[in-house]
């Protein structure tokens, strides 16, 4: 459990280094977008590398597909809930905008981070190691959730100390999440495995597709998609590695 917590810690880390990031000077749309592209490309070989190609493995295809289903559902429902209650739209820009800026993003990091973090500690519990892919998926997918959410609270007027205690405390439920993942992990049939990897990669599918790749592409312009392919062959490069 101890390194469930340390990879854990780790991976969520980078919503801290991206707070910090935001503290230390102002960060360019461009310079946002092509972080989310690569992020996007990470994710892409996460989720067929570390996820569903695990899901198939250990359960199946049909327990694997349902999982995707779910997770899909889930996640979309959540996204919307949290543009109900914080006056916002969907997705990281949605969220970027309306009477509930910041902790709408922070919300928003949570609801991302905690499937792949789960996921993490599921495969540190089977024996598999840290699926290096997904740690730096997850890693750069962090830093433009935090940079954003630090560089608008800054602006409303909220103190950096305030900022830096809710990414704190993000990072913290994220690092859990790993933990529970590892816990669950320990007692879980293979169906169950593979049910968790296909619900954390449904999730990451719809927010790939509703806000990390849209936002790259308005803010990075046409490069966008040749770092989300480089931030794909780095990732999917790693896995292998594993």
């Amino acid at each position: 459990m101890a390194a469930a917590l340390g990879w854990g810690a780790l991976a969520a880390s980078s919503l801290i280094c991206g707070t910090l990031l935001s503290f230390a000077r102002k960060w360019s749309p461009t310079q946002v977008g092509a972080v989310l592209a690569f992020g996007a490309g990470a994710l892409i070989s996460a989720v067929s590398f570390e996820l569903a190609e695990e899901g198939l493995a250990v359960g199946g295809a049909g327990i694997t597909g349902a999982g995707l289903g779910v997770g899909a559902i889930v996640y979309y429902g959540l996204d919307g809930l949290i543009a109900r209650r914080s006056a916002t739209g969907r997705g990281r820009q949605g969220r970027s905008q309306g009477s509930g800026t910041g902790s709408a993003l922070a919300l928003g990091a949570f609801l991302d981070g905690i499937p792949e973090q789960m996921v993490l500690g599921i495969n540190l519990a089977a024996g598999n190691g840290v699926g290096v892919a997904l740690l730096v998926a997850i890693f750069v997918s962090n830093l433009p959730e935090a940079m954003g959410s630090a560089a608008d609270m800054l602006k409303a007027g909220t103190s950096q100390a305030a900022i830096l205690r809710l990414w704190l405390a993000v990072a913290a439920i994220c690092t859990l999440a790993t933990v529970a993942g590892y816990l669950i992990a320990d007692t879980a049939s293979g169906n169950l495995k593979a049910a968790i990897d296909g619900f954390a990669a449904g999730a990451l599918l719809v927010m790939l597709i509703d806000s990390m790749i849209p936002d790259a592409r308005a803010e990075a312009g046409r490069r966008a998609g040749l770092i989300t392919v480089l931030g794909f062959a780095l990732a999917a490069g790693l896995s292998s590695l594993a």
